[in-house]
């Protein structure tokens, strides 16, 4: 098949998946397209660069647009490289707004062929940022008018069908990691960059916005300290902090207040060959999101035989057992997340069990070879049904 593929090319979890899907499925044999004003990540490793393609969104700078028009440049290149590459197909992820370029392509096509769109719901953009009375309508009315629908969690189809449409046929299908990539593999130079002093590894990564609560990786590490304090044993444990993103600033002056400015690294936005790095020495991985509709880093992590700590919110649970591969919370709970976090840190088989345990949950529900067959089945069945739509 001959697949377009629009995503954010950021580090958000809707970018990641989106160009995940592109690679996974130019492996087996798709000629993928992705259209968007930046390419996304990971394309620039190499694999399958013969049938992985990027064709970018060109904005026109002009007086009048004080915003330019995103969604008219990016329907206008849908349309024009589905013309010129014949694309069988197009998959946007997140709703806002590439479900309406999508469909506004569509319709632009129409008087040749029908160009089925699928659109697949990421999380904010049914959560926070479509819910908003500026979005509500645009964004409705994108997700009814797509050929299919798809959703990374059972949550987050059950959160659409409250807020947008309570009839919309949305099929769920989990995001996915690649086992062989995310796998452990320690480094010891990667170790002794994180942890000169032979430190437990604390990994956090996101984004950085309001919704993660970074600020409570800094709290839970001062109670973890605190509850050390006195205590025969010294306290020897590192919070590694991967990302970037508008509470760095007051995150950094939390951790100075709190005294464990020393304990916390900052490392800052990473290629994901990275992150994968980080993981494969981590001990533990601390999300304690507001709200997660998936919490694909916990998925990583586990996969890397990483413990998770997270709150009991959103598509979590979907993902993380709890007592199994790690220990859920209500979000705010800072002592229960401090008094797990160093249980596991200082018992050695208790976190290779929750390790292994957590590898076993990856594999059994969300390789690639589970997942990916079933976007091939929902795209082969829009083209099957739609080949003969005027």
């Amino acid at each position: 098949m001959k697949i377009g593929i629009t995503c954010y090319p950021s580090y958000g979890g809707s970018g990641v998946v989106g160009a995940e899907l592109g690679i996974e499925l130019a492996k087996r044999g798709h000629e993928i397209h992705f259209v968007s004003y930046a390419p996304p990540m990971r394309l620039d490793d190499g694999q399958c660069r013969e049938r992985i393609h990027f064709h970018a969104v060109d904005m026109l700078s002009y007086p009048l647009f004080e915003y330019p028009p995103y969604t008219d440049a990016l329907a206008s290149k849908l349309f024009q490289v589905a013309n010129a590459e014949a694309l069988d197909l197009v998959h946007v992820h997140y709703a806002i707004p590439h479900s309406v370029s999508g469909y506004l392509a569509r319709e632009m096509l129409k008087p040749t062929r029908y160009l089925p769109v699928v659109t697949t719901l990421h999380g904010t953009d049914i959560t926070l940022v479509g819910r908003d009375p500026s979005f509500l309508p645009i964004t409705r009315f994108g997700i009814e008018q797509s050929d299919a629908v798809t959703a990374i969690s059972n949550y987050l189809r059950d959160a659409t069908h409250d807020t947008f449409c309570t009839g919309c046929d949305i099929e769920v299908i989990y995001n996915f990691i690649d086992a062989d990539y995310y796998c452990r593999a320690p480094n010891e130079t990667v170790r002794q960059e994180l942890a000169p002093q032979g430190e437990r590894i604390i990994l956090h990564v996101s984004t950085f916005r309001p919704i993660k609560r970074i600020g409570d990786c800094i709290r839970v590490l001062a109670k973890m300290k605190e509850l050390e304090t006195g205590s025969e044993s010294q306290f020897r444990a590192r919070l590694v902090m991967c990302g970037d993103g508008p509470e760095r600033a007051e995150a950094e002056a939390l951790a100075v207040k709190l005294g464990v400015a020393e304990l916390v690294s900052f490392v800052g936005k990473q290629p994901q060959s990275r992150i994968r790095e980080y993981l494969s020495v981590a001990d533990l991985l601390l999300l304690p999101s507001q709200s997660e509709s998936f919490g694909l880093t916990a998925l990583e992590a586990m996969a890397s035989e990483v413990p998770v700590i997270a709150t009991r919110v959103g598509g979590i649970p979907e993902v993380v057992e709890d007592g199994g591969c790690g220990f859920l919370f209500e979000v705010g709970d800072i002592n229960r997340m401090a008094q797990a976090a160093l249980k596991v840190l200082e018992d050695d088989a208790e976190r290779k069990r929750l390790g292994a345990r957590g590898r076993e949950i990856a594999i059994s529900n969300f390789t690639t070879d589970k997942i990916i067959p079933q976007y091939e089945q929902l795209y082969e069945r829009l083209i099957r049904e739609r080949a003969d739509r005027p």
